[in-house]
């Protein structure tokens, strides 16, 4: 039988996998993956806990995280494409100049 803990477990999991991405690749598409595994282990979390607590609250949440997500992505998939049709590279060290 497949417990809470499991699944916090496995959001855990994820979560680290996402961090890890976020911060040692270097490529702008796979931190835009990363942040998206992270997203969808908080929804994985979300859903867990509102089913063991037996609310539908957590999936409403997870619905308004993913229409955001969805929307963050088309966003920066849009900037990841100009970035590279700019610069003609995926790094994210080479656009330091976006820094403040």
């Amino acid at each position: 039988m497949v417990t809470l803990n499991h699944y916090l477990i496995l959001s855990a999991v994820l979560f680290a996998i996402g961090t890890c991405g976020v911060f040692l690749r270097r490529n702008v598409i796979t931190l835009l993956l990363s942040i998206e595994i992270m997203l969808n282990a908080v929804n994985l979390t979300f859903v867990a806990v509102g089913r063991y607590l037996g609310s539908v609250d957590g999936q409403i949440i997870v619905f308004f995280v993913m229409t955001v997500a969805a929307a963050e992505a088309a966003v920066g998939l849009a900037l990841v494409i100009s970035l590279f049709r700019h610069g003609e590279t995926l790094s994210p060290d080479a656009y330091s100049s976006l820094k403040w």
